[in-house]
């Protein structure tokens, strides 16, 4: 296998991984890469491995290697070589190791106390409370198994709050009532008002912890998911609101291929601050672009600034006309009142991607609509943004496009018409805000 620079949205990994059958999973580099035999099952399957390479728990980067090689010692090695070398020099270097103590084949460079770790350790000790938030909808199964990975976190301090909106049935609040019980860290509420904005603003009214940490029931968190959010607030006073890292649960068919590779969900593998001072990046779309900061799936808040803000728009999010927009308007909200915004590739979230073309589709449409809701409602709520954001607009449609950020887009990889959909769904988007702010006057939603 050729090795490629792997960059998300890039046509080399499209066609690495749209062929055929895809293992997804994780190697930890200081554990060998011998170990993927014990963790993608027997050998020469036809298989093509997407990995996510770790070092001391960290995610470096993708690896992508063919399960039928002829000798995966020699040829995984030269591929994690060739695509990964200045990522793992950079970090071992950083812990003051050698990086020639690292065989990637049978691992090494695993010190019991690394330094990568130390500000992990100082976040747990600092003790932050956590109030972590899933809204939910007559989807038990996906929930019960999103729990299952929250309730496994490394993390000490925190509780969940689940809040079901505006369900038909009562299977998740029997669901919550019974692991709420067996873990003594599940709060159930229900919200009858539609939408992922009202939704989340029903969990933050009841979030006890000083900070709250949002994630999605078809996620599985990483078992320091927390200890990496976190971290950020304890490091820097300034930092209000954090993101991290998306990847994909599973890339069993080629509509999941195509969403991971062009879906927007991963942000890279280097740690980032954003603000209107010195972390301000060289981006004519900054800070209008909130997509580039993170998702909803995978977010955090100072509590006592979310609630502030006034929490959520409730005009946005999935559930609403406006279809999204909630988690980058609020997003957007930590630059622009002067906060830091921290995004940490560390804090990881595995999504389990639509399986089928149709849904796809559907999420084209949707995050167009969503985008078109967003940036209606920041002008909105924040006046003074009109101008600006009338002046990049040019800018803005080019990144649209594919063409902005220097991603290679080609026809296969995203296909014409689902850039249409987007389009479409962007042009909508203002009404679809307004449609939404409308039903949100009417009693009945109150």
């Amino acid at each position: 296998m050729t090795p490629v620079a792997l960059v998300p949205a890039s046509g080399e990994l499209f066609d690495l991984l749209v062929g055929g059958p895809v293992g997804v999973a994780d190697v930890e580099l200081t554990d060998g890469l011998a170990t993927l035999r014990r963790t993608v099952g027997s050998p020469r399957s036809g298989r093509t491995l997407f990995l996510l390479a770790r070092l001391h728990s960290h995610p470096i980067g993708y690896l992508v290697l063919a399960d039928d090689a002829e000798d995966p010692e020699l040829e995984w090695t030269t591929v994690t070589r060739a695509v990964l070398a200045e990522s793992i020099d950079r970090h071992l270097l950083a812990d003051g190791l050698d990086p020639a103590s690292l065989d990637l084949w049978t691992g090494g460079a695993a010190l019991d106390d690394p330094a990568c770790l130390d500000e992990r350790s100082r976040t747990l000790a600092a003790g932050r409370s956590v109030t972590v938030i899933i809204a939910t909808r007559n989807r038990p199964e996906r929930l019960d198994a999103c729990l299952d990975t929250v309730l496994a976190l490394d993390y000490p301090a925190f509780d969940v709050v689940v809040v079901d909106n505006d369900p038909t049935t009562s299977e998740t609040a029997e669901l919550v009532a019974a692991r709420g019980a067996a873990s003594g860290k599940i709060t159930y509420l229900r919200e009858n008002r539609r939408g992922l904005g009202a939704a989340h603003n029903r969990g933050l009214s009841a979030a006890t912890g000083s900070i709250v940490a949002f994630t999605d029931d078809d996620v599985a968190v990483d078992r320091h998911w927390l200890s990496e959010l976190v971290a950020p607030f304890v490091a820097d006073t300034r930092v209000a609101g954090a993101t991290g890292l998306i990847l994909a649960a599973e890339l069993d068919t080629p509509a999941q291929v195509m969403l991971e590779v062009h879906g927007r969900f991963g942000k890279g593998f280097e740690a980032r601050l954003y603000d209107l001072g010195p972390n301000r990046p060289d981006d004519v779309l900054f800070p209008f672009a909130a997509g580039k900061f993170g998702s909803g799936a995978n977010m955090a808040f100072d509590t006592a600034w979310l609630r502030d803000i006034g929490g959520f728009d409730p005009a946005t999010g999935v559930g609403t006309p406006a279809r999204g927009g909630d988690d980058l308007l609020a997003l957007f909200q930590v630059v622009e009142s002067g906060r830091t915004l921290a995004y940490r590739p560390g804090a990881l979230v595995r999504h389990h991607h639509h399986r089928d073309p149709a849904a796809v589709r559907r999420q084209a449409y949707d995050y167009g609509v969503g985008l078109g809701a967003y940036l209606t409602s920041a002008v909105v709520h924040e006046h003074r943004a009109l101008v600006p954001m009338v002046r990049r607009a040019p800018a803005g449609l080019a990144h649209f496009r594919g063409r902005g950020d220097g991603m290679r887009v080609r026809p296969d990889s995203w296909p014409r018409p689902l850039t249409r959909l987007e389009y479409r769904g962007l042009l909508y988007g203002p009404l679809a805000y307004a449609l939404s702010r409308a039903r949100l006057r009417r009693p009945e939603a109150r």
